[in-house]
């Protein structure tokens, strides 16, 4: 497993080592104890999530709050997404700021978004399968997040706005501005 900094803190890329040979491929897609030593961070998860979407379809950007925030480490089992995580850590130097990075079946990239971060991702191929570990239980409660859109964001979705397909509950969410401490 490679490690590779994104410029915000604690959110990584993780790269696995991947087998390849004339019958297929293998590869270690989470161990607890290289992730750890490697990173330096929690790798205890206690749920896994699996969402499968078209092209066009943007999900986000959500966060749980307080004793329910969550980081997660996702990937994707078939398509192409952009996944953007934003950090929103009033105390962090990178507050505001956001990465995008393209997760597909074929690059097996990961991103690990640590607490205190709004995440999404738009599909950019006909359809996707993306998974996602967290290290805390969901709790409905605890839902927050951030309107897609939001112009203090900034955020190109790489997907043409007559395209975009949005949850009516996400297009309710709030602007970045409006986002109370997670």
């Amino acid at each position: 497993m490679e490690i590779e900094q994104t410029g915000l803190k604690d959110c990584l890329i993780i790269k696995p080592r991947v087998f390849e040979d004339p019958r297929g491929y293998f590869f270690e897609s989470f161990n607890q104890n290289t992730f750890e030593e490697k990173t330096g961070l929690s790798g205890r998860f206690v749920q896994d999530n699996q969402s499968y979407s078209s092209y066009g379809v943007i999900r986000g950007l959500h966060a749980q709050t307080g004793e329910f925030a969550q980081a997660k480490l996702v990937r994707v089992t078939k398509g192409e997404v952009l996944d953007v995580a934003v950090d929103v850590r009033p105390s962090s130097p990178t507050y505001g700021k956001h990465i995008a990075v393209r997760l597909s079946a074929e690059n097996k990239l990961q991103l690990y978004i640590p607490r205190g971060f709004v995440h999404g991702f738009s599909v950019l191929s006909e359809t996707a399968e993306f998974l996602y570990k967290c290290d805390n239980f969901f709790n409905k409660a605890s839902e927050t997040g951030v309107i897609y859109n939001d112009s203090d964001l900034n955020i190109d979705w790489l997907i043409p706005e007559k395209d975009q397909a949005v949850s009516d509950k996400d297009l309710v969410l709030k602007p970045f501005a409006k986002l109370q401490h997670i």
